[in-house]
């Protein structure tokens, strides 16, 4: 029995998770495993409800699970509510009070997809990394923060154990992989950075059989554009993370295409990196392949089940390879299908 949180959330949200919820119901069937889903509201859909964006409810829901399903939260609905009422404030808070510390975003160019890059399919051919972004620390909840009429502030710091145990993540994510890490930072010029560089190597020490290169971020952003094929798992801070994980996502073609997984100790939360797109919601045109590409992250990061994990990739790749393209990542002329015809493809790839 796996008991999973569901959390459509807004805009497309409730869309794109209807595509894997349906994905969960058909891998129960063919593998005879159980799952209970429990359907609760965030964001937008929960302020409109309850005049809050995460209630008591759906926080305890999402402590006593084995897994969250989150679509996607905010909209210009919800825009003018103060800062600590808005969507993305509720998203700081979920993950503070999971101890989600870890977001993970896989880089993989399809094949059927080389030509939705803005990249040379030869730059791109072949791209598969993974970014480690720290997710509860550095500059983002550091104090203090402020500003006033003259200047602003905000403090980037970073506590040891933070960064071992990322670091201890990536590591053991890379064994699995390519047994290559790249950690970016800005030592050069930031202590916090040169800081988080000791440590990286400090770990590093326990894992011997794993190669450790480090790449200032400046040039890792270019890297990544110049040839992303040289890396194989990213491990960096949270505002570095943020920006490198956005540039590795338009490489592929589309953020539509992109899952995430945030992971603490105890709690691990899966969502698309793609926002809730008001101006399509309804229309049965959002892409579903990031949130049921999630639903692989889970299984394989989760239940540690990673071969249904390559199930559903494999079903995702034969979808595209037959053709199928939601308008996000058709090229010009290109006939487009819509998510429910899209999902639908991939729950039949994944056979009884």
């Amino acid at each position: 029995m796996y008991k999973i949180v569901s959390i459509p959330g807004d805009g497309i949200g409730p869309e794109v998770v209807a595509g894997a919820v349906a994905v969960l119901k058909q891998l129960s069937k063919k593998h005879g495993f159980a799952i209970e889903i429990e359907e609760h509201p965030f964001g937008g859909a929960s302020y409109d409800l309850h005049g809050e964006m995460l209630t008591v409810a759906t926080l305890e829901a999402c402590k006593n699970c084995d897994a969250v399903l989150l679509g996607a939260v905010g909209g210009p609905k919800w825009e003018k509510l103060p800062h600590e009422h808005k969507p993305e404030a509720a998203l700081l808070k979920i993950r503070k009070e999971l101890g989600l510390f870890a977001n993970l975003r896989p880089a993989k160019v399809y094949d059927a997809l080389l030509g939705a890059s803005s990249l040379k399919p030869e730059v791109v051919r072949g791209t598969d990394f993974l970014v480690f972004r720290e997710l509860t620390g550095g500059i983002y909840f550091g104090q203090p923060r402020g500003f006033d009429e003259n200047k602003g502030w905000n403090t980037m710091v970073y506590e040891r154990y933070e960064v071992e145990r990322i670091a201890r993540l990536a590591f053991e994510a890379a064994r699995k992989r390519d047994k290559k890490v790249i950690s970016i930072d800005k030592a050069n010029v930031l202590e916090v950075s040169q800081f988080w560089r000791n440590v990286v190597h400090e770990v590093h020490k326990d894992y011997t059989d794993i190669e450790l290169s480090d790449m200032y971020v400046d040039n890792a952003a270019m890297q990544i554009v110049r040839n992303p094929k040289q890396f194989d798992v990213i491990v960096t801070s949270n505002l570095f993370g943020d920006i490198l994980s956005d540039i590795a996502g338009m490489i592929t073609g589309s953020l539509g295409m992109l899952p995430s997984a945030s992971i603490g100790k105890d709690h691990a939360l899966y969502e698309p990196i793609h926002g809730s797109a008001p101006d399509i919601a309804g229309q049965n045109k959002a892409n579903p392949i990031a949130t049921i590409a999630s639903v692989a992250m889970m299984f394989d990061y989760s239940f540690s089940l990673p071969e249904i994990a390559l199930e559903i990739y494999q079903a995702i790749e034969a979808s595209l390879a037959n053709g199928l393209r939601t308008a996000d990542i058709a090229n010009p002329g290109e006939s487009t299908v819509s998510t429910t015809v899209m999902t639908e493809a991939i729950v039949r790839h994944l056979g009884a």
